[in-house]
């Protein structure tokens, strides 16, 4: 069994025994748990405990979890993973658009809820090691004319002026772009981002694209930059 007895997950439900039942779940799986009920509270716990993941439903009592998700974002980088209705794209549209780096319809399926947790806990320790490491011998800067990417630092740059990029968006970035003249398949995008195979169903990968858009410059009409392949994925353009 795979154990992370380091890793901190936050679940933020109201629901007290689906809280319950994940909790005893992911504690079955090696994960330290804690509970949250109330939205209220949420935001204040999750910037007092630094949790290495929260679980967000969007439902929520008190301050539902799409404010909640903007607020944490816009001063901490933790993964967040939402819960959300499973017929409510818009949900899931919006969560994304708030900054949360993956979601889970309800009812939830534990070893489903598993493997994304699992994925974005690879993801971020990833990223962290990546920060910690000398980059000697590896790429860690590009530049397209007026766009730079820069991994060691996890930032970017259009005409000298920062981009605002959630994690999940600079993870997507960078991958396009490091691939520069290739198309990539959202099979190849989901497998190297999130460790799980594209389902075909997932629109988080076109989300994020269409916001990454307009941040680097692209028309998002006409995209020049990162173009969308028809019935393949996308392709980040070397030269435009």
């Amino acid at each position: 069994m795979e154990t992370h007895q380091s890793h901190h997950i936050l679940i933020v439900e109201d629901d007290a025994r689906l809280a319950a039942l994940t909790c005893e779940y992911l504690e079955g799986n090696g994960f330290k748990i804690s509970i949250e009920g109330d939205g209220a509270r949420a935001v204040e716990r999750i910037f007092n405990e630094k949790p290495d993941l929260v679980i967000l439903d969007v439902m929520l009592p008190g301050e539902d979890g799409l404010s909640i998700c903007r607020k944490v974002k816009m001063e901490k980088d933790i993964p967040i993973l939402m819960l959300t209705a499973r017929t409510d794209d818009m949900d899931q549209v919006v969560g994304l658009e708030m900054g949360a780096d993956d979601y889970v319809a309800k009812p939830v399926r534990p070893r489903v809820l598993l493997a994304r947790v699992r994925a974005l806990l690879r993801r971020a320790d990833a990223a962290q090691s990546s920060n910690n490491e000398s980059h000697d011998t590896q790429v860690v800067r590009l530049e397209f004319g007026d766009l730079i990417i820069d991994s060691s630092m996890r930032e970017a740059w259009l005409n000298n002026e920062s981009i605002e990029l959630t994690s999940a968006e600079f993870d997507l970035l960078w991958l396009l772009a490091f691939n520069a003249g290739r198309v990539l398949t959202r099979e190849e995008i989901f497998t190297a981002l999130r460790g799980i195979e594209y389902d075909g169903q997932d629109r988080s990968i076109d989300v994020r694209v269409s916001r990454i858009r307009p941040k680097v410059g692209d028309d998002p009409m006409h995209p020049r930059r990162i173009k969308t392949v028809r019935s393949k994925g996308y392709l980040f353009v070397k030269e435009i």
